[in-house]
């Protein structure tokens, strides 16, 4: 398999011209949500907003029986919807007309964090489909979803306190005193799962090491300031003396008892907005990684702050897998034309 990185744009006007023109069954994709998002400041005129159009392009180009996009809530409503009429729009012209918009949570599918998002579903027009598509994409959703919430003690207990003072990887950590959740059980490397076996995990494994389990240094005086913030507190909970009375949100220490607030590519310029719910320092990359449902047999590559960024921008895998499962049983029940 072939992989591009770079602009979008360049590789359509150049390798792209060689996209298969016969039909395929989905394309999947997110174009960045940089332009849309409530976090940092939004701008209309962001060339980035206009992204969607290339995705509707490689749809037609490839004659895709269905669709799926991702992007942050503030899409289809920024602007009193104005851009949310025009991605429509553009999917109706190259042909599919059928489309359903679906909000998600991320911890009503097992994910322990509460990471809003929302997927737009499409069928080409000329697929056979019985019924109201968004009816059906809403019921397919509502049936992944997961029994109960995980929490980030879930997520994190059994992973060390001491982090690499390198960036090279760990020992595995042992299994703790009380046990596993059935959340680690699914993340760790020793541990075989109906969705993952052990062996899945470890692929590309050699032995068994914990990678990724590294973090920012903390300066001196934001040593006390992490000392003095309780679980689930914000830097407004804090004494004068050590918060100056702005931005309150900036300082946030995780609450072990429910999900995580949202993962962001952020993190890479400043985590003090991911504070470990029991250790004062910082989260680690495979910290965030777990919150995100990266099982630890995912190693990031690059710069720390690259790494946190690749972990900040992903579609959690967990809720990935059940958006594609929607994505399934539409094109199970839909036909395409009979030929001649």
């Amino acid at each position: 398999m072939q992989l591009h990185e770079g602009d979008i744009g360049g590789f359509l006007k150049g390798r792209g011209r060689a996209l298969p023109e016969q039909p395929i069954d989905i394309v999947y994709g997110g174009p960045p949500c940089q332009g849309f998002s409530q976090i940092g400041p939004r701008d209309l005129s962001d060339p980035r907003n206009a992204l969607y159009k290339e995705f509707v392009r490689i749809c037609r180009t490839v004659k895709a029986r269905a669709f799926v996009m991702e992007n942050v809530p503030n899409m289809v409503a920024m602007k009193n919807g104005h851009f949310k009429s025009k991605i429509l729009s553009a999917f109706a012209a190259a042909g599919y007309r059928r489309t359903a918009i679906l909000p998600v949570l991320a911890s009503d599918f097992g994910v322990p964090q509460d990471r809003r998002r929302v997927f737009i579903f499409g069928l080409r027009d000329d697929q056979k489909f019985e019924g109201d598509i968004a009816e059906a994409a809403a019921a397919l959703l509502n049936g992944q979803k997961a029994s109960a919430v995980v929490t980030v003690r879930e997520a994190l207990s059994d992973l060390p306190q001491k982090v690499s003072a390198d960036d090279g990887p760990l020992p595995y950590p042992r299994k703790p005193r009380n046990g596993y959740s059935a959340y680690q059980k699914l993340m760790r490397l020793d541990c075989d799962q109906p969705l993952l076996s052990a062996q899945q995990k470890r692929r590309r494994l050699e032995t068994d090491e914990l990678f990724n389990h590294h973090t920012k240094g903390i300066q001196e005086r934001r040593k006390a300031i992490l000392a003095a913030l309780k679980p689930g507190a914000r830097g407004d909970s804090l004494p004068k003396e050590l918060w100056n009375g702005t931005r309150g949100h900036k300082w946030r220490r995780l609450d072990p008892d429910k999900p995580s607030y949202t993962i962001l590519a952020q993190m890479h310029r400043d985590l003090s907005e991911w504070i470990h719910p029991s250790y004062d320092r910082w989260i680690t990359v495979r910290e965030a990684a777990r919150l995100q449902s990266f099982h630890d047999g995912f190693i990031f590559h690059g710069s720390e702050w690259q790494q946190l960024k690749q972990v900040g921008n992903a579609v959690p895998p967990l809720l990935g897998l059940a958006v594609a499962r929607v994505a399934e049983g539409l094109l199970a029940t839909s036909r395409a034309p009979a030929s001649g």
